[in-house]
């Protein structure tokens, strides 16, 4: 892998997120957005990659950071959280990229309520993971470490 740059991948969390571990424990556990970051940055260093987080509970910072992600990251995983149902424009900002992003989620939207059934981004992800809590987040960087290797490897 001489001369090759780590993969950089980009973790966004949009609303509420940051009292993850306090808000709701019973749809979305104790853990932290800390405790996943942590786990998160450990298996990332094991795959050689790299990671940064953001976190924001305003959509226009969340279109912003997803903007500005175009030319500095390799790809996305994205917890829109309550975005995920009414923003036309981070999916537009998505599509903007030209990244290719994974969704995430803490608990299962299709078992909640019936707005919460409805993602607008889920048609320019490569995949989604949902309802295995904290853990979906590192199964979300793997799945996109997957897709972007298995594509270099297309085109070598």
């Amino acid at each position: 892998m001489k001369g090759k740059r780590a993969i950089r991948i980009l973790f966004v969390d949009g609303p509420n997120l940051n009292v993850l571990g306090e808000r709701e424990p019973s749809v979305y556990g104790r853990e932290t957005l800390a405790d996943i970051r942590e786990v998160v940055t450990a298996a990332a260093r094991e795959e050689g990659t790299t990671v940064a987080f953001f976190q924001s509970n305003h959509e226009g910072e969340i279109v912003e950071r997803l903007q500005a992600a175009k030319r500095r990251f390799d790809g996305v995983v994205i917890n829109p959280a309550a975005y995920t149902h009414t923003s036309v424009a981070i999916r537009d900002a998505l599509l903007y990229s030209g990244l290719p992003s994974i969704e995430v989620h803490l608990s299962n939207p299709a078992s909640r309520e019936g707005f919460r059934k409805v993602s607008l981004v889920e048609d320019v992800v490569v995949g989604r993971i949902c309802g295995v809590g904290g853990y979906g987040y590192r199964l979300a960087l793997l799945a996109l470490l997957h897709h972007l290797r298995e594509g270099a490897r297309g085109r070598a």
